[in-house]
């Protein structure tokens, strides 16, 4: 797969453990907190549903592998839920050997969805820093805001 993407991969992990970081560092009850106002109601949510996205599309949709849904009960289990979402994604850069290929994808509707891989390694990418955005605002509302400025935006390796 194109080294581009390996590279922008590895500056969205360590862009991540920052915000892990943060995650673990609350109390678990903010982490766990749920607010109905909010979509995934908690940042546990919030975060599992990220995850989810990388699985179900690199791994079932990309791989042909099945994934299950995980609900992690703790800020250091979603760590370890992204440490397999890691994997997921160095295997799909290893296997889409052609990355402008389109990949056939059958809905249950009968429709059929034809991305390409680069679009299924970056579509879970900008979801997560959408997402991301969100559990900053829901942090910030339920008062335990990012430390940072809070500058959670794309980490540079350099």
């Amino acid at each position: 797969m194109n080294e581009d993407l390996k590279l922008f991969y590895a500056m969205v992990k360590e862009t991540r453990a920052g915000v892990l970081n943060w995650l673990e560092a609350l109390p678990h009850e903010v982490f766990v907190q749920e607010r109905p106002d909010f979509a995934y109601g908690s940042l546990r949510g919030i975060y599992a549903h990220i995850a989810h996205c990388y699985r179900v599309w690199l791994s079932t949709r990309g791989l042909g592998l099945p994934v299950a849904r995980l609900h992690p009960e703790t800020a250091a289990e979603l760590r370890e839920v992204f440490e397999g979402v890691d994997a997921i994604v160095a295997e799909a850069l290893e296997a889409f050997t052609h990355p402008d290929e389109p990949i056939h994808i059958d809905w249950d509707d009968g429709e059929v969805f034809t991305p390409t891989r680069r679009w299924l390694v970056l579509h879970p990418i900008t979801h997560e820093f959408h997402h991301k955005g969100q559990a900053l605002a829901l942090a910030r509302v339920i008062g335990h805001p990012h430390p940072g400025n809070p500058d959670t935006d794309l980490k540079s390796l350099t």
